[in-house]
This record gives C-alpha cells, sequence and structure tokens, in this order.
C-alpha cells in the first residue's frame, strides 16, 4: 500500500478496511494445497487512490497543454520536456505527500499515457517482447522467446484501455466503435494492431500488437536463430534475383511476414516495387518502393478499397515486383493472372500448413473471386505461375524454422507436381532444453528452373544442393 493511500484512509471518518494485498487482521492471508490463487492474480490490483490522482493529473495536462501535443514541429525530445515540466508543476500543486517511489511511479504512467501507449508502452519498448495481448484492463500477457507468459501491467479500467486502442487507430486515420467494433492497424515502427471492443468483445476490450524489431531482420539474423542455413537462403536469394514467383506459406505467428521482408530485401535496388498491405508492415530499404494500404468502408459503408482493388491498380503503375502482404480472398486470381502475364518475381504469403495445402488453398481463394472456372484451369494457372512455395512452422519449442522449400514443377494429369529441395530435419531430435537439434538440409535434387537461372547469369554450386543423411543417423552423432 503507497504512503498516500495509507494516509487517505487514515483521514476517513471511522477508518477503512486494508487495501488488496495488504494482510489482513490475525495474520497472514490463507494459503495452501487447493487455494492458493493463480501467480498473476495478485499482480493486478491497482491502488485506486493513486488511480484518481493519476486521472486528475492526466485531465489537467491535456487541458493546459492541448494543440501542442499534436504540434509537429516540435521534436519529441522538446514534447517530452515540456510535458514533464508541466507534470512536476501540477503535481506540486497537488500537495499530495507521496513518497519518492510513488512519485516516480505517477510521473511515468502519466508520462506513457500522454506521450506513448499507456501502460504497455514499456512492453513496447522491451526488445525481448515480441507480441503484447491485452485481454482486458486487468490481463495482459505477453510472449517472450516464443513462449506466452502473464504479465504484471494492468489498466485502471476498460474506459482506460479504450482511450489507448482510439490513439492507436486514430494515428493510422481508422476508426472503432459500436458500429466498427474490430479494426486492424499499425503502429509507427510497423508493429501489427489488431483491436477488438463491446458488443463483440464480451469481457472488455481486446487489444493484440506483433511488434517489428527497429532494425528489420536480415537473412544473417535468421541464419544465426536457426530458421535457415546458408545454402538455403542462398538459394532462396538466387530465387529472388532470378525473378522466380515466390509464395510463403505458414500459420499464424509462424514468421512469414518476417520472411517476406527478407526476401524482399534480395530485390535489385534498380527495379521498381509495389507493396501491398492491408496494414503496412513490411519496411523495405530500396529507394523506389511504393506502399499501398487497404481502406475500410466509412461510417456510411462506402469508400473501401479492398486487396484486390490496389492489385488489379498496380499493374497500371509500370511494376517490376508486386509484393503482396497476404492473400486471404479473390484478389488470389488477379495475382496469378499478374504473375502468368509478365509480372515475374512477385511475391506473398498465405495461410497454409503445408506446400500441398497451400495449393489447394490457393485453389479455394480463386474461387472466392467469384467466378466459375474449372478446377483444371485454376491448377494450370497456378502451376504456370508459383515457382517456389517456401513453408513455415512455429514449432512446439517455440522457434520458428523454414520447413520446406518446396518446387511446383509443372501438371501431371489433373495433379500440380511438387519436388522438395530443401527439408527440416526432425530426425535430429531435441536437446535437454526441449529445442529442436534439426537444420535444413538439401534433398539432393537440383531444381528444373536452375538452367533458367543459369541463362541470367544466376549459377547454383553443388555444395548448394549436397545431400546430407536425413533422420536418426544424426541423433547417434549428438
Amino acid at each position: 500500500m503507497s504512503l498516500y493511500q495509507r494516509l487517505h484512509e487514515v483521514q476517513q471518518p471511522g477508518g477503512a478496511p486494508p487495501a488488496g494485498g495488504a494482510t489482513p487482521p490475525g495474520g497472514a492471508p490463507p494459503s495452501g494445497p487447493g487455494t492458493a490463487p493463480p501467480p498473476a492474480a495478485p499482480m493486478t490490483r491497482r491502488d485506486p487512490v493513486m488511480d484518481e490522482l493519476r486521472h486528475r493529473i492526466h485531465t489537467h495536462l491535456i487541458e493546459e497543454l492541448g494543440p501542442i501535443l499534436y504540434d509537429n514541429r516540435l521534436s519529441g525530445e522538446d514534447l517530452r520536456r515540456r510535458v514533464h515540466e508541466s507534470l512536476l508543476q501540477t503535481l506540486a500543486a497537488e500537495r499530495a505527500p507521496l513518497s519518492a517511489a510513488d512519485k516516480a511511479q505517477l510521473i511515468q504512467e502519466v508520462s506513457d499515457d500522454i506521450l506513448g501507449y499507456g501502460p504497455i508502452d514499456k512492453l513496447l519498448r522491451d526488445e525481448n517482447v515480441s507480441e503484447v495481448m491485452v485481454n482486458g484492463p486487468n490481463m495482459v500477457y505477453v510472449e517472450r522467446g516464443g513462449r506466452l507468459e502473464r504479465d504484471n501491467t494492468s489498466f485502471v479500467d476498460a474506459d482506460h484501455l479504450r482511450r489507448v486502442i482510439d490513439k492507436i487507430v486514430s494515428q493510422v486515420g481508422r476508426r472503432i466503435d459500436e458500429s466498427t467494433p474490430m479494426v486492424d492497424a499499425r503502429l509507427p515502427d510497423g508493429s501489427r494492431v489488431n483491436a477488438v471492443i463491446p458488443p463483440l468483445a464480451i469481457d472488455g476490450p481486446f487489444l493484440t500488437i506483433r511488434k517489428f524489431s527497429k532494425d528489420p531482420l536480415m537473412v544473417d539474423d535468421l541464419i544465426r536463430f536457426g530458421s535457415i542455413n546458408a545454402h538455403s537462403a542462398r538459394f532462396l536469394q538466387a530465387c529472388v534475383v532470378g525473378k522466380l514467383n515466390v509464395v510463403v506459406s505458414g500459420g499464424t505467428g509462424s514468421g512469414k511476414t518476417t520472411l517476406l521482408n527478407v526476401l524482399s530485401s534480395f530485390i535489385p535496388a534498380d527495379e521498381r516495387i509495389v507493396t501491398i498491405e492491408d496494414a503496412k508492415e513490411l519496411q523495405l530499404h530500396q529507394d523506389h518502393v511504393l506502399s499501398l494500404e487497404t481502406r475500410p468502408p466509412n461510417v456510411e459503408g462506402r469508400g473501401e478499397v479492398s486487396i484486390r482493388d490496389l492489385v488489379k491498380n498496380s499493374l497500371r503503375m509500370r511494376p517490376d515486383r508486386i509484393v503482396i502482404g497476404e492473400c486471404r480472398g479473390g484478389e488470389a486470381l488477379d495475382m496469378l493472372q499478374a504473375m502468368n502475364t509478365g509480372h515475374d518475381g512477385s511475391l506473398t504469403t498465405l495461410h497454409a500448413n503445408t506446400p500441398r495445402d497451400a495449393l489447394a488453398r490457393l485453389e479455394t481463394l480463386v474461387l472466392m473471386s467469384g467466378y466459375d472456372l474449372p478446377v483444371r484451369a485454376i491448377r494450370e494457372q497456378v502451376s504456370g505461375a508459383v515457382d517456389v512455395i517456401v513453408q513455415l512452422s512455429r514449432l512446439r519449442d517455440g522457434s520458428r524454422r523454414v520447413t520446406h522449400i518446396t518446387e511446383v514443377q509443372g501438371m501431371e494429369g489433373d495433379v500440380i507436381t511438387l519436388q522438395d529441395v530443401f527439408l527440416f530435419d526432425f530426425g535430429m531430435g531435441v536437446d535437454e532444453h526441449g529445442r529442436f537439434r534439426g537444420h535444413m538440409k538439401a534433398t539432393g535434387v537440383r531444381p528444373k528452373f536452375t538452367e533458367k537461372l543459369a541463362d541470367q547469369g544466376i549459377r547454383l554450386g553443388p555444395e548448394v544442393f549436397a545431400t546430407t543423411d536425413m533422420g536418426r543417423k544424426a541423433v547417434g552423432r549428438g
């Protein structure tokens, strides 16, 4: 209990019962088998008196500073300094008997609310946190090292959380209200944001933020993490430079966007690139990049611009490369037609569990375009357009690995034939910490398109496709 709260309770007529977290009269709180609360329960307790003081100071600062908070002429450092000065003046005027620790905490919380995103601001600054999941004002989970864990962060109430959500979505020109209770947005650094509010969210507003590092991961980082190895990375680089059409497939949270960003970094700097996304996430370093983003409908239900609309428009923008953040609807047909009509070297992602499933999902997405096409015609489009499928998986140990690099060879009858070029070796088992020992290994098969790459001066040496033993033999050597 804070000093300010203890003094406040002493001043109340007849005293007040101890606040949550204080030891009740007569000894320690009950404990024992079957009675212990969940480990994170005590973390969500907040000091109501401190919250009231924080709210008063926050409201006063908003009224006092007003337009200064949105003045683009002020640098971030100048704005932070002015907020800090006003905060100290307001706090002194309150004459609240705070300890040094309470005062520092109050200053930090109010600063985060005004300049950042409230209680989760410190989690967004934490480089070890890859995802922030807010399941209501009193329950926050984070992902660290691929594992979910509950954090001691909490909001004052649902209104406090809602204000943070409104601040995030308004920065990218979107809105969330009872008529539009779901929204996809992004933070200034490209981190992906999804928010759901009542009446769809039963237990209060839900907020999910998938963070992206300030410095985008490069291929050397993926090799260091064990997501791919040097030979498979060299192979993928040759595929992108050689203008092969690549589909990145995987489940939710498997790292598809990260890998797509890495593959996009291989595109030569002298090519014109058009990126198309629901919310801008790709961070390309090339100069000649045109980023397009979808737009939801307005209050009247008009003005929506879908990915399919953007794909059609991008064909008139003279692109050398088209990079689609994710195919999830009828735009798959337009993408395949672009790939088949001279826009080689296109990249995209989709949700699927295996390379074969990725082809089936592409067929389904084409049917969602509204055209009643024969299945064979769709498969011919797919086999003619897609050259390589890169399959990602999020493994049981929390790591994200490339498990397949597969060539699409063409049609045999009514079936699209696939050939694995690299596979992840699960047969190497796990170590004492439960992490998979395996890594990508070549199958020894040279894909048919290596001749096409060689014609363009891109040569892959025999060492890239040199096969090694797969499976249990590797376990014995470990």
